[in-house]
């Protein structure tokens, strides 16, 4: 695990550099079924994000929100010596590698079901899903190591993000569920991003790839319409039978998305 800077991440491989962020309430294991496959061909850093995981929260009265969360990311790229490294991201992660990409800080962009592509109603009932998620979450925590090991409780409560429930580590899915809990960013970033939506796709100037779960049953397929309408110019991919963290659900066509640039 790296230390020396603000942000807590994992570090492993050689080759061009690429960074992975996170979405809400997630953590940087989350890429674990990739991590290792990506680290034949690049220098990986896995991120948490400022309040998730490992790292502290952003300096008191500091919003966390998409553009705050972004400039941290951007200073910590900085404070490391990276050069315009690749950067991808999944959901809220999503969004902060298109905003990266939109100041020209990354050599180029993967965004797997990011955030920003809703309408009002649609991002309403995503927050609505996570919200309830997080209460179940702690409503069942005390039963944690034992549903972490049923199929059926994974499914209950990972369902709305994974198409294979079945397919999660237990150890992992406990070390998800906590960081999930307990995120001390979640609340005010989850609000604050209610407000963000993409736009001005004409600005980003790197490669850009969007890829999309066909089973996304938190922010939906067809989201991926106004994305490729928006950033026309960018590669736009269907994962197919992915749900909305696709890289447990099929590492390998996660890993074909990742490589690509």
């Amino acid at each position: 695990m790296g230390g020396g800077s603000e942000l807590h991440y994992h570090r492993e491989g050689s080759g061009e550099p690429l960074v992975l962020i996170h979405g809400i309430g997630s953590r940087h294991g989350v890429w674990r079924p990739v991590v290792e496959q990506l680290a034949r061909q690049r220098d990986v850093f896995a991120i948490d994000l400022p309040g998730f995981g490992a790292s502290p929260p952003l300096p008191e009265g500091t919003p966390s929100g998409i553009p705050t969360l972004t400039d941290a990311v951007e200073a910590w790229i900085r404070a490391m010596g990276l050069d315009r490294p690749h950067v991808a991201g999944n959901s809220l992660g999503g969004a902060i590698a298109l905003e990266l990409a939109r100041r020209n800080a990354v050599r180029s962009a993967t965004a797997l079901s990011p955030a920003g592509f809703w309408i009002p109603i649609e991002n309403t009932y995503a927050r609505f899903v996570l919200k309830t998620a997080r209460a179940l979450g702690r409503r069942a925590r005390p039963l944690g190591p034992r549903l972490a090991h049923s199929n059926w409780a994974r499914g209950l409560l990972a369902g709305p993000f994974v198409a294979y429930p079945s397919r999660m580590d237990p150890e992992e899915a406990l070390l998800d569920l906590a960081a999930f809990l307990d995120g001390p960013a979640f609340d005010e970033t989850l609000d604050r991003v209610r407000g963000y939506a993409f736009a001005n796709g004409h600005e980003l100037r790197v490669p850009v790839t969007i890829a999309w779960g066909t089973r996304d049953y938190l922010l939906f397929p067809h989201q991926a319409r106004r994305a490729r309408r928006l950033l026309p110019d960018a590669r736009h991919v269907s994962l197919r039978g992915c749900g909305h963290m696709p890289m447990g659900d099929d590492p390998k066509q996660v890993l074909d998305v990742l490589l690509f640039h």
